[in-house]
Order: C-alpha cells, then structure tokens, then sequence
C-alpha cells in the first residue's frame, strides 16, 4: 500500500482543515517545498498537494507552488484543487504533476472530464469521490450534490476510471480514525468484473494512528492520504519507514 502525505495550500502555505471548514484554517509551515523535502528524506516517493483556493475560485490559483515542489524534488505528485478546464489541467502536468485528481468536475461537466480520461489515460486522471453522508462533495467540500458515492464510482468505472481516491469529509481532519466500513463497501461493490477492472482505492480523512494504516492495508486499500497526523506527530515519519 502506497504511503501518500498531503499537502494542503493557501496562499502559498502549508495548512490544515477541519472537515473542509475553511474557517479552521490551520498554518503549519510557510514553505510547502520544506514540508516537501521532510517527505522525500524520510524515504517518501508519492504526494497529495491540494490546491484549495483553486477548488474555491473554480480555477487553479497555486500552481507555482507545485512547480517548485516538483522541480526541486523527485516526489511523484497528484495534484487536486481548481480542474475545470483543459487550461488547468495542462498548467497542472506543465507544472509538474505526475497525476491530477478531479472531483467538482466529474460532477459538474462531465463531458469534459470524460475527454480527460480519454485522453491522458487512467494512470494520469485520479476521481475524487469526497463524500458527507455517502453523497458527493463539491466545489472545495462548500456544496454537497444529490449523488451517492457507490454508483458515482461505479459509473466512471465503465469510463476507464481505476484510481479513486475518496475522503469521507466528516472524519477529515478530526484524528479519530477513517472510515473503514466505506471503504470496505466500496472495495467490495467496486471490484464486480461487469464494471472493468476493480478500482484502486486511496483512503482519506480521519487516519490517526500507525494500526488505522494497518487496518487500511488489510482490506486492500491501494494507498492512503496521511495529513494532519503527521502534521501533529500523531504518526511519524519513522513509524512509516516499514510501509515505504
């Protein structure tokens, strides 16, 4: 199971929310590129940076961040937070993304979405499937749509979709553990052959403790998203060593 740290930007700097509330806006560093190289010299190959006043202003807005994360370091990064034009997504790879998650979008143009995963391919397009309540999330977590999360993967799974990564958003950010019974539902109802291949699910939101990454791996979660744990040293980056 893939070791994923986040990073979270606004206004250029490294931060925290608590279930998306951009009222609890939480800095930890200044420098997102220093967070960055902690990662890396801990051993760390993947990052999740996440744009999020991209994902509110409907366009990415901290894209030289992740040039500089990527230029200066060798992390492979997905990249989420403002996709939702064919101008975004190409600053994004330009930028240095290795993946793009894209989650408003699949709910609110699909068409163009669709043209994403046709044209660069499932290793390059990640869905975000966040949820409150098994329903969709959009616009930066501010609106929830009528859409449960089940089908949703389900459907973009006959469009060639394997990588999902899925937040339930009342765990984010709240260190009391992720939602296992979710993710289990979703392996189990998204691995059925009739829809391709099964998903490749990263977990997200909620993960505290080194047993709840245990718990994650054992019913066969492809990766995980660790944020505010290590942010708080609930988990640290030499307790990580033996997943990496």
């Amino acid at each position: 199971m893939r070791i994923i740290p986040a990073i979270d930007i606004i206004e250029g700097k490294c931060v925290r929310l608590t279930k998306g509330d951009y009222n609890t806006t939480k800095i930890y560093n200044e420098n997102p590129l220093e967070v960055a190289k902690q990662f890396e010299d801990a051993g760390m190959e993947y990052l999740h940076m996440v744009d999020l006043e991209g994902a509110k202003a409907d366009h990415v807005v901290n894209y030289r961040v992740l040039e500089q994360v990527a230029s200066k370091t060798n992390l492979k990064i997905d990249f989420g937070g403002g996709l939702k034009s064919d101008n975004d997504i190409i600053t994004a790879f330009n930028s240095g993304a290795k993946q793009i998650t894209g989650g408003s979008i699949a709910v609110k143009n699909r068409a163009v979405f669709e043209t994403w995963i046709q044209k660069y391919g499932f290793q390059k397009i990640i869905l975000g499937a966040d949820c409150n309540n098994q329903k969709i999330a959009i616009s930066g977590w501010l609106e929830e749509s009528s859409l449960e999360v089940i089908p949703f993967i389900k459907d973009y799974q006959k469009q060639g979709i394997r990588y999902v990564v899925c937040t339930d958003i009342s765990k984010d950010g709240m260190l009391e553990g992720p939602s296992i019974e979710l993710y289990k539902n979703i392996i189990k109802q998204c691995s059925n052959s009739s829809y391709g291949q099964s998903v490749k699910l990263i977990a997200s939101g909620g993960v505290t403790t080194i047993e709840d990454i245990e718990k994650l791996k054992d019913i066969g979660c492809e990766g995980v998203i660790i944020g505010k744990a290590l942010y708080e040293n609930r988990i640290t980056l030499k307790q990580l060593e033996r997943f990496i």
